[in-house]
């Protein structure tokens, strides 16, 4: 079972939901999914990661752990504002609240 689907294109980890499923199905489907990532070096770490698609508060929670230990910084998009917003950073050149493109 695919309840959440994750794929980095171009630094972007693009993320959706797939099969219908409750929150505690889908954070165990992530983070498998995560994991799966990690280890075959799909998912490596860097300076900054941008996150693109709709999540859940738990699921993004969850998304925001794994991924806040690899990279320096990682944004979320913003629909409204068209832009990501820097929510996780150990970056310098990234601060909280950073708009970028």
């Amino acid at each position: 079972m695919t309840t959440y689907k994750m794929e980095l294109k171009d630094e972007i980890l693009r993320i959706n939901f797939g099969e219908a499923a409750q929150n505690d199905r889908i954070v165990q489907d992530t983070t498998a999914r995560l994991e799966e990532m990690i280890d075959s070096g799909e998912l490596t770490g860097g300076s900054l990661l941008k996150v693109n698609g709709p999540a859940s508060i738990p699921v993004a929670f969850a998304i925001a752990h794994k991924v806040a230990h690899l990279y320096g910084a990682v944004g979320c998009f913003d629909p409204k504002l068209g832009k990501y917003v820097i929510c996780i950073t150990h970056n310098p050149a990234y601060k909280l609240g950073d708009l970028i493109d």
